[in-house]
Order: C-alpha cells, then sequence, then structure tokens
C-alpha cells in the first residue's frame, strides 16, 4: 500500500470524471426527452466566449464542439476530485467540496460570461433539476473514484 500522489489522483480523477460525464448525461438526456426541452447549449456557448469563436459554420459544427465540451469539461473536472482526495481529504469531505466546486463555478462563470440567467431568474424546478444533473454527476465520480483507489490500496 502506497500514499497517493498528486499524479495518482489526477489520473484516477479523470477517469472518474469520465464516469461522471457519462452519469449526468444519461440523466440529462432522460429529463430533457420526459420534459420535451432543447439540450442545454450554456457550457459550449461559455466555451465559444472564451476562445473567441464568433459563430459557427453550421449547426453540425456547433453540436459537435458543444459535445466536446460537455464531455472534455466533466472529465476535467474529476481531476478536482483526485487533488482534493490527494490532499488527504477523506471521501466524505471530497463529495461536498467537488459539488460545491462545481455548481459554484457554473452559477458564477454562466451569467458572468452572459450565456446563461443567475440561479436567482431560474424556478425552484430548474435549480432542483440542475442541482440534481450536477448530483448525479459527482455521485457517480465520487464512486468511481473510490472503486479504483480501492483497488490501488489494495496492490
Amino acid at each position: 500500500m502506497r500514499p497517493a500522489t498528486i499524479g495518482d489522483g489526477i489520473g484516477k480523477g479523470l477517469l472518474a470524471g469520465l464516469a461522471g460525464t457519462v452519469a449526468m448525461t444519461a440523466s440529462s438526456t432522460i429529463e430533457a426527452k420526459i420534459r420535451g426541452r432543447a439540450f442545454s447549449s450554456a457550457p459550449a456557448d461559455a466555451a465559444a466566449k472564451l476562445l473567441g469563436i464568433e459563430e459557427f459554420v453550421d449547426d453540425r459544427a456547433k453540436a459537435r464542439f458543444s459535445n466536446v465540451v460537455h464531455w472534455g469539461y466533466g472529465t476535467g473536472w474529476g481531476a478536482a476530485r483526485g487533488v482534493l482526495r490527494a490532499l488527504g481529504f477523506s471521501a466524505a469531505a471530497s463529495t461536498p467540496a467537488h459539488f460545491v466546486s462545481i455548481w459554484g463555478s457554473a452559477l458564477v462563470m454562466l451569467p458572468a460570461l452572459e450565456v446563461a440567467p443567475p440561479a436567482w431568474r431560474w424556478g425552484r424546478k430548474d435549480v432542483a433539476i440542475d442541482v440534481f444533473h450536477h448530483a448525479v454527476y459527482v455521485a457517480a465520480a465520487a464512486l468511481a473514484y473510490e472503486a479504483l483507489d480501492s483497488r490501488d490500496r489494495a496492490l
């Protein structure tokens, strides 16, 4: 058994972030179909704004970009879970810290980039649904990370 390093944590975290993104994609796809709503373009709109992309060739190009942003963003946020664990945070403390980091950054960045209204302008149902999807992500990432970490600790 060996202690986790930051590199170990980040590597396991990226895999955990991928698992979280799979889970969040499933939950949001099901919810969007049930409610008959379009998928959110806010993360892709934010990334486009940050990268200076003013327009896309066509809707397919924008959809591909949105997909890349969604999967990259979700996978990348898994690294935060890994860093928390490598720094010595317990699994129980890492989970809410990870959630607050992810959801909090979205609540600040998306309105700051003017791609989504502030949360206080959303309806209660929309806030609850957004919390739910982020909680699904964090729970799946936590389960994946802890499974990878317990396997390594057993070696």
